[in-house]
């Protein structure tokens, strides 16, 4: 019999790693409406999802500066496109989260991969999970990131939180997921990789 679970590192894992009788419908991509659209060859990329070890976890979240050519004031997880000196997405994941958010790869305690996700700007993204400590000092990096926030796990991977919504894009009618947080507006790939670790973790508080 497999022992139970304590640490909230060892509760995600066996989350992620677990068999259910029906497998999670998953968001593929930013293209779901024609997949076919979908060619080329996608850049890998890869971004942390760190989890505060806390009575209620917590996931790290960022805002883009206003200046960025991509995605301006967007909400997102640390990360980048995956470099010839990486590794593999694990060794991205937490060189980007360096870069950006000052976190040092020591201070993360690796749990797993979760589901990849294209983007329509043409990248695909290995979201790495992680548990950091509670409480650590974030320095943004000023020309990417205007802010370092924490959100709810629970509220975040809420079923009920995750509004999907359409705009008209290319002349077509694009569907996309929004989740609201105390003013902040986390859309796009972003909430898409929430709402897939939602539906892979199916987690309980």
């Amino acid at each position: 019999m497999t022992p139970a679970a304590h640490t909230l590192a060892e509760r995600l894992r066996a989350a992620l790693a677990a068999e259910h009788d029906e497998a999670p419908v998953l968001l593929a991509g930013d293209l779901r409406d024609d997949p076919a659209q979908a060619d080329g060859v996608p850049t890998p990329a890869a971004v942390l999802v760190a989890v505060t070890d806390r009575p209620a976890p917590g996931v790290i979240l960022t805002q883009r500066t206003d200046s960025l050519r991509r995605h301006a004031g967007q909400i997102a997880f640390p990360g980048g496109r995956i470099d010839a000196a990486d590794a593999d997405a694990t060794a991205a994941a937490l060189r980007e989260a360096r870069e950006e958010i000052g976190l040092a790869p020591e201070a993360v305690e690796l749990v797993g991969l979760a589901d990849r996700y294209r983007t329509v700007t043409g990248f695909e993204v290995q979201p790495v999970v992680g548990v950091i400590a509670p409480g650590l000092r974030f320095v943004p990096q000023p020309e990417e990131v205007a802010a370092v926030f924490e959100v709810p796990l629970d509220f975040v991977l809420d079923p009920a939180n995750h509004v999907e919504t359409s705009v008209e894009w290319q002349g077509r009618d694009r569907h996309y997921f929004e989740i609201a947080w105390q003013g902040h507006r986390i859309w796009g790939a972003t909430a898409a990789m929430l709402v897939n670790l939602s539906r892979r973790l199916r987690w309980t508080s």
